[in-house]
């Protein structure tokens, strides 16, 4: 039985125009017509990519920042080294006075066919290796072929707030294009020295103070490090426990929208390990003041149960 898609053609199928299918765009953005012109090969239209401008490689490197460069950014010096024109024939593959001629097998396309029988295979041709130039006095420097290793310094910009084992991309500080390509992507692994004094959680600092006992326990208000600027004040309440963490707006690391993380700060209780008669007694008399049922009672139990 037909269905909603179309009228019934002969023989209960359904109709289509041979048009629709070589010439409106298939599901891969292209046309079946051009997909089968580029297996079987077309007289008029053979191109080559060889002679066209070609995009310059990515590059992969690193850098190693202080904590400080990595929180407020920096510019650093990069050194690279790659594959590009050679310098001696400016790219072409010749010696110095001579010029490469056009490739009598392909006429310059870069490409040649083969045939398999009713089938016909574009491939770079075997005489020129698809540059679609023969060098017949190569240059000394590149043995003809146009590259060679160099190496260049470049001034990066690593931006505010990069993290330690970040990737960064440098748009355009790749290897240069070739043929008035433009030049590909530099990509930097950041590696960030650790600081003695603080840390990162995201883009929050992290920096741990020590009280003491009395500050813990009667309350305090104490000085804290920053990372920029002057030391800030923390108040530590009345029975403040080890390891507690107080958040300090502003004071963290700059994200990309511009925003501030904050400086989370912990307090370490220190407790005494010499104590002076006087202090001893002192304590003694506050263990007296606040005796009362063992703090270790219900863990006992729950351990029993």
């Amino acid at each position: 039985m037909p269905g909603s898609g179309g009228p019934a053609g002969a023989g209960g199928g359904y109709g289509f125009d041979l048009g629709d299918l070589f010439g409106q765009n298939s599901g891969s953005g292209g046309r079946l017509g051009d997909l089968l012109g580029g297996v079987f090969g077309s007289g008029g239209g053979r191109t080559t990519q060889q002679t066209r401008p070609r995009r310059g490689a990515d590059i992969e490197t690193e850098a190693s920042l202080s904590f400080g460069d990595a929180i407020e950014g920096a510019t650093v010096s990069l050194r690279l080294a790659g594959e590009g024109p050679c310098k001696e024939c400016a790219g072409t593959g010749a010696k110095a006075g001579t010029v490469p001629r056009v490739c009598p097998t392909c006429e310059g396309t870069g490409q040649g066919s083969r045939n398999l029988g009713n089938f016909a295979f574009s491939e770079p041709c075997k005489t020129c290796r698809g540059r679609g130039l023969v060098v017949d006095d190569p240059c000394p420097s590149c043995s003809g072929s146009g590259r060679a290793m160099s190496t260049r310094t470049i001034q990066a910009r690593i931006p505010a707030g990069v993290g330690d084992g970040q990737r960064i991309k440098l748009k355009g500080k790749g290897a240069p294009g070739e043929r008035g390509g433009p030049a590909g992507d530099l990509y930097v692994r950041v590696h960030v020295a650790p600081h003695p004094v603080f840390g990162r959680s995201g883009h929050n600092l992290t920096v741990t103070v020590p009280v003491t006992f009395p500050e813990a326990t009667l309350g305090a208000e104490i000085k804290v490090p920053s990372h920029r600027g002057m030391p800030v004040s923390v108040r530590i309440p009345a029975g403040t426990p080890n390891g507690r963490t107080f958040r300090v707006r502003g004071k963290g690391v700059r994200r990309p929208d511009a925003t501030v993380g904050d400086l989370l700060v912990t307090v370490n209780v220190q407790v005494p390990h010499d104590l002076g008669d006087k202090a001893k007694e002192a304590l003694e008399s506050f263990r007296d003041a606040t005796a009362g049922p063992d703090p270790r009672d219900e863990i006992l139990r729950q351990a029993k149960s």
